[in-house]
């Protein structure tokens, strides 16, 4: 997302004593105040362009969420050979509570959220014309962190039980002062799932069709797809998913590779993180990439899931051999974007849904399904079962932040670990339950 240098000034008075950040002990001489931040239009839509600063920021969006997602359940698929103790803790599911990726993931997902809540609560003041997008933005940012919040920090939503496991905090009104969202407590994951599909289906019936490179109404859409799929709720996924992919707004890249490492968004995306030299970091590229394209090569995938792809599947190219290990070249460039949601992804969901349902909504799901699959260079499928969607998803979509979230929804193992194993799910960070005891740890923490 765009950037500009003066935008820190605002946001720190916007986050003045944030209630997740009171340990730090922010002072009020250092920043201006909330009220003059949030006087006029100008000043609103600045402050939403630092909204998306923050959820671009490395320990976000910028990269640490999407490998934290592949790292947690990735026995089998990777290697971890870096010497960072927080991405090693995760990786073995050994997670301590004062964990420094997971409390700086908290940290920062709880600063973006207050921002999005100071300019919802600001809406007056931006012109009539703006302020359905304005308001569609924040509550679509919104809804993207508190929809992995609750993946991270809360057991999986399950069709047909009450849900009521403990999942984040919803914090909807700003903090402002040292005394405002004081003792808060954990919502559970149906309150949460129902908070997110609310900010979503607001978002896309406000927000335009096109909006740069900034969120726009089927991005919104594309989420609520993959919030539907995650709680199995197929017909909502499916529907959500073919309003993407029939907008004509959207199209495959026609080579795989060309999807990846860009500097610019493609027209597969439909929504990406933007980053530059001045501006940002790749967090994927940090630990995924090796030395000659900006990373440190901590992540090696291992031959098993190399052996997955079929010699003549054009996604196999996309993987380079160092020292005799395999390394995914998704993100050789250190500063290229990170598309967090693509149309191949939609395709997908679509074609799972009518799979299950019995249904052709748009197109038939082996239609769907040859879009991606021919799109590798692999001759069409004449009939496709829910297995082999299942295993072009993972083929299509690895590395990109859903391993984690695809073994929950589809109840499935990491090594001997069940799907709903304690040690799945990230703790409460320790100076998180330190400060506000109404703050209930995860079992096994």
């Amino acid at each position: 997302m765009e950037k500009k240098i003066n935008i820190s000034c605002f946001i720190l008075g916007l986050l003045l004593l944030n209630a997740c950040t009171k340990k730090l002990d922010l002072q009020p001489a250092q920043n201006i105040s909330n009220e003059s931040a949030l006087t006029s239009d100008a000043s609103v839509k600045q402050v939403l362009v630092g909204a998306y600063d923050y959820f671009s920021a490395s320990r976000l969006y910028g990269g640490q969420v999407l490998r934290n997602a592949e790292l947690f359940a990735g026995e089998g698929e990777y290697t971890w050979t870096g010497t960072f103790e927080g991405p090693l803790e995760i990786f073995n599911r050994q997670i301590l509570t004062v964990n420094d990726d997971v409390t700086a993931y908290w940290e920062d997902a709880y600063i973006t959220i207050n921002i999005c809540n100071n300019i919802l609560s600001a809406l007056s003041v931006v012109t009539e014309e703006d302020r359905p997008r304005i308001e569609g933005e924040a509550k679509f940012l919104r809804a993207y962190i508190y929809f992995d919040l609750t993946r991270f920090f809360g057991q999986q939503y399950e069709t047909g039980l009450t849900n009521d496991q403990l999942a984040v905090p919803l914090v909807l009104q700003p903090t402002v002062s040292a005394t405002d969202n004081i003792g808060v407590s954990r919502n559970t994951v149906e309150e949460c799932y129902a908070q997110v599909i609310a900010d979503l289906n607001d978002a896309e019936s406000l927000l335009p069709e096109t909006n740069g490179i900034y969120a726009n109404k089927y991005a919104a859409a594309a989420i609520l797809s993959r919030v539907y799929l995650q709680k199995a709720d197929y017909t909502n996924a499916r529907d959500a998913a073919d309003r993407v992919i029939s907008s004509g707004h959207f199209a495959l890249v026609s080579n795989y590779a060309d999807e990846f490492a860009t500097d610019d968004n493609t027209t597969e995306d439909i929504f990406a993180i933007q980053l530059s030299a001045q501006d940002g970091s790749n967090a994927l590229n940090e630990f995924f990439s090796t030395n000659q394209y900006g990373g440190r090569g901590d992540i090696q995938i291992t031959t098993a899931f190399y052996n997955l792809y079929s010699a003549d599947d054009e996604r196999r190219s996309l993987y380079y051999k160092l020292a005799g290990k395999y390394r995914t070249a998704k993100f050789n460039n250190q500063f290229g974007n990170i598309s967090l949601i693509r149309l191949a992804e939609m395709y997908l969901v679509r074609s799972e849904c009518n799979e299950r349902l019995s249904t052709a909504t748009g197109a038939a799901p082996v239609d769907d399904y040859n879009v991606v699959h021919t799109r590798a260079g692999l001759a069409p499928a004449i009939s496709v079962t829910l297995d082999d969607i299942l295993f072009e998803r993972s083929l299509e979509l690895a590395h990109e932040g859903f391993k984690l979230f695809e073994v929950k929804r589809l109840h499935q193992n990491v090594g001997a670990m069940p799907y709903n194993d304690p040690k799945l799910v990230f703790p409460i960070p320790e100076r998180e339950i330190e400060v506000n005891p109404n703050l209930v740890q995860n079992p096994g923490y």
